[in-house]
């Protein structure tokens, strides 16, 4: 009997310019995948189907599942064979905007995991939708063509230009890429954003990078965010820009008031030019884009949460995040409260049903996207300040931030928490949690 859901991993070359094609691996023929597009609460089957030479490990990305079908790369999880099939049935919920990648570890391999192009949208349509917009467009970012950078290196002048000279050790090694996409197309290639004088767009963006937090603009326009990470927000308001750290999605409705041909991309000009961005063009209008500068504004996550305390956890949990200079090998590594993870290390144990709260510190002078397996955070506090209602299973926590948020685990098994900059957690940065 066929499956609800097919998902073929295999070779795809992706055309993301003339004359530079990307071969790597994805779904379904393509990178990004299709997206995959499911009804809330209504089972479905999944086919995985590999037809490439290692194991892989698919991740329902902001679904609550059982452990086994979580898709984390352990002993636990279900892989699907090199040449090999596998199926198994879900109720996806909830509904939103989540997403489905690789979870495969690189050992420094950056033509797998997700340095490669496995990775696609997977919507939860929710039971009832009012549909209060014209259009829906699904936009999904990505880097290609990924190299190390020895930040120590004299014949590099451009690390030290993009890095600047902060708290590098010595012969320090950090991860750059040579084009960037959405929709697996760099700025000015491919089909633009075509809208009408008036429309109400509805966008889903995802950041489906590997390593890299982006901020995007579309000048001359307001973004009304009504969900992230697919969970409807509190408080919706309007934003010149759009921050997502590594994983994170935004659904925002983009009212269309100002007739022409805009750059809707990065603010950064370095990485609008190596190709993220998209052009959005109006009925009537088409050639060269308007060049006009960004509008930006500190993004602020309480903003859209309700200013107001959270009722206490029962357990607090302090998650001091700490960089481990560079060694001999030019890798730096990380620590969680001291500890690098090691896979003998046993899981730490969590109770069932109980309200927990991560006191995250980052030490670092690094933005770190956090995602903790089959669950979601609840933003409490925000550098002292008091928040509630704001759902999300990645938190971008900023260089020496300060944030609290909460989570209550409602099935046995492992839960794996890791930065979702691949490059960190293979460095040490993930802790493994087993719910009983």
């Amino acid at each position: 009997m066929p499956a609800d859901v097919t998902l073929r991993i295999g070779p795809v070359a992706v055309d993301v310019a003339p004359g530079k094609t990307v071969h790597t691996t994805g779904y379904n023929g393509g990178a990004p995948g299709p997206p995959i597009r499911l009804r809330e609460g209504i089972p479905v089957t999944v086919d995985l189907f590999n037809d490439t030479d290692i194991p892989e490990y698919v991740h329902w990305h902001g679904f609550p599942f059982a452990a086994a079908i979580d898709g984390t790369q352990d002993e636990k999880s279900l892989s699907v064979p090199p040449h090999g099939h596998l199926r198994y049935r879900m109720t996806p919920r909830p509904a939103g905007s989540r997403w489905v990648h690789s979870h495969v570890m690189t050992m420094d391999d950056l033509t797998v995991g997700m340095y490669s192009g496995q990775f696609g949208f997977a919507y939860v349509e929710p039971e009832a939708d009012p549909g209060r917009y014209d259009q829906e467009i699904f936009l999904a970012t990505h880097e290609w063509e990924p190299f190390f950078i020895d930040m120590d290196d004299d014949d590099n002048p451009s690390a030290v230009e993009e890095f600047g000279e902060t708290d590098w050790g010595p012969g320090m090694v950090e991860i750059g890429y040579r084009i960037a996409s959405i929709n697996g197309k760099a700025l000015g290639h491919g089909e633009p954003i075509r809208v009408k004088e008036g429309q109400r767009v509805l966008f889903h963006i995802l950041n489906a990078s590997a390593t890299e937090n982006i901020q995007l603009a579309l000048p001359g326009h307001e973004f009304l965010v009504t969900a992230l990470d697919g969970n409807p927000v509190p408080r919706p308001c309007r934003v010149p820009s759009l921050d997502l750290g590594a994983a994170e999605r935004i659904d925002a409705i983009v009212e269309m008031s100002h007739p022409g041909v805009w750059v809707l991309g990065s603010t950064d000009n370095d990485t609008r030019g190596a190709g993220l961005g998209i052009l959005v063009e109006y009925a009537g209008h088409s050639g060269v884009e308007i060049n006009a500068r960004s509008a930006i504004a500190p993004w602020d996550y309480a903003q859209f949460g309700l200013p107001q305390p959270q009722q206490p956890a029962d357990v607090t949990l302090p998650m001091v995040i700490t960089r481990i200079p560079a060694g001999e090998n030019g890798f730096e590594r990380w620590e969680i409260n001291g500890r690098s993870y090691r896979a003998q290390d046993p899981p730490v144990v969590l109770r069932k049903d109980m309200r927990y709260r991560f006191a995250f510190h980052n030490t670092s002078s690094d933005a770190h996207p956090l995602h903790l397996h089959r669950s979601s955070f609840e933003l409490t506090r925000i550098d002292g300040r008091a928040t509630s209602g704001l759902l999300k299973d990645v938190v971008l926590i900023g260089a020496g931030q300060r944030m609290e948020v909460d989570f209550t685990p409602r099935q046995d098994g492992l839960m794996l928490f890791h930065c979702h900059n691949q490059f960190h957690m293979e460095r040490g940065f993930q802790m493994l949690f087993d719910v009983r």
